[in-house]
């Protein structure tokens, strides 16, 4: 495929044929992709200590966590590359989407704030597995956290902060919200959106 493929829709298929010859990272919005700028250095900090803190309570699960490349498929053709997520089940190594998504986790960029916010927000509502949507700020400690028992209900939002725990019983784990951020030095004046 060529250049083509952002001045008409495509689908998943023709969306992940594309992305294979790339040197960038996009998502895709159920139409065409879209460019993942790279974050700063704190952001990929918090999406490592995350992943690394979720992976050593998983270990003896059934359960995996997923950072970066792990693909959810949300609304329509729209392919979501959250930076963290946890899937209640192992998929096979080949596949470009995990199943049975439950937990995702976002840390909101400067460029990607609103999106994470707004976008993703009724994407990954519309996914039924999806227990639990994490937003993780990287400007400073604070987490905003979406939940919901199951599909037919609303999310339920609460805030997190430095001293809380994350509880994420959809998994039977918990996280320290400073765990998060370890190692963290703020920028400040950083801006976010």
């Amino acid at each position: 495929m060529d250049i083509e493929i952002f001045r008409r829709p495509t689908t998943r298929e023709e969306f992940f044929s594309w992305v294979r010859t790339q040197d960038g990272r996009y998502e895709f919005d159920g139409t065409q992709p879209v460019a993942m700028v790279g974050g700063s250095l704190n952001h990929h900090r918090i999406a490592q200590n995350l992943y690394v803190a979720l992976r050593s309570r998983l270990k003896d699960s059934p359960c995996e966590a997923f950072c970066m490349d792990g693909g959810v498929g949300t609304v329509g053709e729209a392919v979501r590359y959250p930076d963290c997520l946890i899937s209640r089940s192992h998929g096979s190594g080949d596949a470009r989407l995990a199943p049975d998504v439950v937990v995702v986790f976002e840390v909101a960029g400067a460029t990607s704030g609103r999106r994470d916010r707004i976008v993703k927000t009724r994407e990954y509502a519309a996914v039924a597995s999806i227990r639990r949507y994490v937003i993780i700020e990287r400007t400073d400690v604070g987490l905003t956290v979406l939940q919901r028992a199951d599909e037919s209900l609303p999310w339920v939002i609460s805030t997190l902060t430095s001293g809380d725990v994350l509880e994420i019983p959809e998994v039977e784990i918990a996280l320290p919200v400073d765990e998060i951020y370890e190692g963290i030095v703020f920028v400040v004046g950083e801006a976010d959106d």
